[in-house]
């Protein structure tokens, strides 16, 4: 029956896109997909009616259902389904007038054919890779096969179009001559198409005053494109994922047509998604940046390398509390250690590890010489969080990340400062999860 409905999606979807014509923007990478995807919604919402992937969906069913305009997955009922096939018949019969003329699509790959299915039926104006990296080897065995399957959508993008690669990924960057169509590149090193100079930090620029969420937040930095070089700032974010997806998001808009100084003041209403680097309130006057939406060594280690940058007047102890990172395959033991090895290397003052597999970071970080009593370990999220309530102090800095799995959103609401947000401010609120 899945397989049934699957390529009743897949037809609907293609009819679909025949009838409207919609130019199509396809984003994948291990990390980074959906603060891509916001990042160009952001920018060509500002001169074009579009539509981006809803939620998670991003996968042989949730990619049809953006297509389609179903906001919400059909449940177990035959009657849902019946519900979405009604909805896409009456889209091919009647002319739906606000239909977007541009989809923002997120391409995710679970296992190896996925982007081939997803291609064989959308074809990409615009094809966007954020990078490659260790996600999912679990079920390509090495990185090099993920490379190749991601490979598959830069294959895919039609002659006319556009391909953007994250330059400074080296497996992203290696793609460029698979393109039939115009390549740009982005990144913060010198050779990317797009590059972001003279970055600066709010938390930089004010280390020297009382902390606050408001002088945490916040990056700015020059864009340089073809010899012009513009200011651009994006006020609520501070993560290196949000810089990378704004420059994916400023290509977008060029490719477009739309002009630097357009794409700079439209990444100003970029907003993270949540659970993805977010700064929230702790209790006890305390920082938790909360990036517990998904995990991998590579978007782990991007934060912790923010977060030891980060200093402020007066005393501030940084904290990590970290999940399993799954999916990883025969890497695992070796990305959790790695982990581990840079919490040291950083001076963290407190380890806190959830899942059996985070043992491992514990254990990296002690090969490395980190203090073995700073070292925690729980099997449940809900108990590392009634912990860290017990051990945090005024002005900590607490990262608190991990694989969808070990729930470590959970450990968030334990400690935010107004756990009635949570709704509005934490991934998987919604009351299938709960």
């Amino acid at each position: 029956m899945k397989k049934l409905f699957q390529f009743k999606l897949k037809i609907l979807t293609k009819l679909i896109l025949k009838k409207y014509k919609p130019r199509v923007v396809s984003i994948t990478g291990s990390v980074g997909k959906t603060t891509t995807k916001d990042a160009v919604y952001a920018v060509l919402s500002k001169n074009f009616n579009c539509r981006s992937s809803f939620k998670n969906f991003n996968n042989e069913f949730g990619v049809p259902l953006t297509v389609l305009g179903i906001e919400d997955a059909p449940g177990r009922s035959i009657w849902d389904w019946l519900l979405v096939f009604i909805r896409g018949c009456k889209l091919l019969l009647l002319k739906d007038k606000e239909y977007p003329e541009l989809l923002i699509l997120e391409m995710g790959v679970d296992k190896p054919g996925d982007m081939a299915y997803l291609t064989s039926f959308i074809k990409p104006d615009i094809a966007i890779v954020t990078s490659v990296s260790q996600s999912h080897l679990e079920f390509f065995k090495k990185i090099e096969n993920i490379q190749q399957e991601k490979a598959v959508l830069v294959q895919n993008v039609k002659k006319t179009g556009t391909t953007i690669l994250n330059y400074d990924n080296v497996y992203s960057r290696d793609m460029s001559n698979l393109s039939k169509a115009e390549v740009f590149s982005y990144g913060l090193k010198t050779g990317a198409s797009l590059q972001a100079q003279e970055l600066m930090f709010n938390f930089q620029r004010f280390r020297d005053d009382e902390s606050s969420l408001e002088k945490i937040r916040g990056i700015s930095f020059k864009l340089n494109y073809q010899g012009a070089v513009i200011p651009a700032r994006l006020p609520l974010l501070t993560s290196f994922t949000a810089v990378y997806g704004a420059l994916a998001g400023a290509l977008a808009g060029l490719s477009l047509g739309m002009n630097l100084v357009d794409v700079a003041q439209a990444l100003e209403s970029f907003r993270m998604p949540a659970g993805r680097m977010n700064i929230i309130s702790g209790i006890k006057d305390t920082f938790l940046i909360d990036d517990t939406y998904n995990a991998s060594p590579e978007s782990t280690k991007l934060a912790l390398k923010l977060i030891q940058q980060m200093k402020f007047s007066g005393p501030m102890r940084k904290l990590v509390v970290l999940g399993d990172m799954l999916e990883l395959g025969s890497y695992t033991e070796e990305g959790h250690r790695e982990v581990g090895h840079m919490i040291a290397d950083h001076n963290m003052d407190m380890i806190i590890a959830v899942g059996e597999k985070s043992r491992d970071i514990i254990r990296g970080a002690i090969d490395k010489g980190f203090p073995k009593d700073k070292t925690f370990y729980f099997n449940k999220s809900d108990d590392a969080g009634r912990f860290l309530q017990e051990k945090l102090q005024v002005n900590d800095l607490v990262l608190i990340k991990g694989s969808q799995g070990v729930r470590m959103e959970r450990v968030v609401k334990e400690v935010m400062a107004e756990p009635l947000k949570a709704e509005e401010l934490l991934v998987r609120q919604e009351k299938s999860w709960l």
